[in-house]
């Protein structure tokens, strides 16, 4: 049986980069890079991959499908719209393998305009819900989803509310207000219909949000609710209704910024409530990473989501701002115990267009602007791509060699060389990186070049080393 060292030395590592001066963008390069048992001298510390190590399962990394997106994609040719999606969700050849979409539950700010599915006239109320309707759903994002299921059927759904129908509202509206006591019962049973209704489609959602951005009222359309106004909801109403319609889907608490990691705590420490909670759900609009770690370190058994975040850049810019976003979206987010990154969102029109008057966002650029059937891809796409192609559900981060890692320095003595000495050193140069073994045994490692100088790294893998030029700026990822 060939022992680890053989195996590594056997293998060939694949390398997919992207330059930041578009000279190659999520590019398969030429030339495999080969194992070696010398230890190159150049390149610094080397990034250990410790297979033994492992920590979170993956669920996929992807975008939101919006009612905005949906309805541009709609506009296209079929063959057109047939082509964008295969290059988003096959994983053949060049296309990138997005594995997770969030969807939202009725519109969001980034529709056209503004409905739920139980839409009525003023002073009217349905409490049974009988005039619950999928209409709007049915002209874009539910034909775009079959389309989608089409390519790749086990692909991942969590899907998200900005507001309950204005009715059940204390303020009437669809911006700001909150869900009136009396009709917790019903607004639970609206998310059973929803997903009842999406399932008779075909369409499975595996998880869901009670509410996007619960602490921001400035989106239309919007709504607040408490840590302790969710905590009820989901104990007393939406986890039994869950539990009573015989559904599997996951209830993923928050899902707002890191800056609030009491509000997912606050319903954790609830035993009633969080009975039902399978995780929390994070932005990064504000905050620090490492609020994901603090909620996984103190409640270890409930998993933690990325569920969006906006990547911009300038149109038409000859360079790509890839090292920081990769460094931010997928190394971050990734190390921080999420088992996905999930970016805002799919896609817009050149002008940024759709989106909702008064609460809207005029500057969520989209992973591809989409103008009739000319797609221009923009840094998200390429972002994603690096952790989706080769990352895939089931995938298992692993631990690897981080900043601020001790390391290990071993040199033989000049005068005895039988005597070989020992030093650690905080290890502060390692590049940013996160390291996968995928369900076919596959090892991924993703490094972001964020420095202005430095130009190679090492891999060490089962004793092993490979030597490999990343130029600043520049994001890799390796397979072997």
């Amino acid at each position: 049986m060939a022992s680890y060292a053989q195996q590594a030395a056997s293998h060939q590592i694949e390398a997919w980069v992207t330059e930041p001066d578009r000279s190659a963008l999520f590019q398969k390069q030429s030339e495999p890079i080969p194992f070696s048992t010398q230890n190159p001298w150049r390149g610094g510390a080397p990034i250990v991959i410790d297979e033994s190590h492992t920590m979170q399962s993956v669920d996929g990394f992807g975008f939101a499908l919006t009612g905005g997106s949906a309805e541009l994609m709609m506009m296209m040719t079929p063959s057109a719209r047939k082509s964008l999606l295969e290059d988003l969700f096959s994983t053949k050849g060049d296309h990138i393998g997005v594995s997770y979409i969030r969807l939202t539950i009725g519109a969001s700010d980034l529709n056209s305009f503004v409905f739920s599915y139980n839409d009525l006239k003023p002073g009217e109320k349905d409490m049974d819900l009988k005039k619950f309707d999928l209409a709007q759903d049915k002209k874009d994002v539910i034909p775009v989803m079959k389309e989608i299921l089409a390519i790749d059927p086990n692909i991942l759904i969590l899907a998200s509310p900005w507001s309950p129908p204005t009715w059940m509202k204390t303020n009437d509206k669809v911006k700001a207000g909150s869900l009136k006591t009396e009709y917790y019962d019903v607004y639970a049973r609206y998310f059973v219909k929803y997903l009842q209704a999406m399932e008779k489609e075909g369409i499975r959602i595996d998880a869901i949000t009670i509410q996007n951005e619960p602490l921001n009222a400035n989106n239309t359309p919007s709504m607040r609710m408490s840590a302790q106004e969710q905590a009820d909801f989901i104990k007393n109403h939406l986890g039994p209704e869950l539990k009573k319609a015989n559904l599997k889907t996951k209830i993923v608490l928050f899902d707002h910024n890191l800056d609030r990691p009491d509000y997912a705590l606050t319903v954790l420490r609830d035993p009633e409530a969080a009975q039902y909670v399978d995780g929390s759900g994070f932005h990064h609009y504000g905050g620090d990473m490492s609020a994901m770690a603090v909620v996984h370190n103190a409640f270890p058994e409930k998993h933690l989501y990325f569920t969006e975040q906006m990547i911009v850049e300038r149109p038409g810019s000859p360079d790509i701002a890839i090292a920081a976003q990769v460094k931010r979206m997928i190394v971050n987010v990734t190390r921080n115990w999420s088992r996905n990154v999930i970016l805002w969102n799919f896609a817009a029109d050149p002008n940024n267009d759709p989106h909702t008057d008064d609460g809207g966002c005029p500057m969520c650029q989209g992973a591809v602007t989409l103008d009739g059937d000319k797609v221009t891809k923009n840094v998200a796409y390429y972002v994603i791509a690096h952790a989706s192609k080769f990352v895939r559900p089931g995938s298992v981060r692993l631990a690897s060699t981080n900043k601020g890692d001790m390391s290990v320095s071993l040199t033989v003595d000049e005068e005895r060389p039988e005597v070989v000495r020992v030093a650690t050193f905080e290890n502060q140069e390692v590049l940013p990186n996160v390291a996968f073994k995928t369900p076919e045994g596959k090892f991924v490692l993703i490094v972001a070049n964020d420095t202005w100088n430095v130009s190679s790294f090492k891999i060490q893998f089962r004793g092993q080393y490979a030597s490999i030029r990343l130029n600043p700026g520049a994001v890799g990822t390796y397979i072997w």
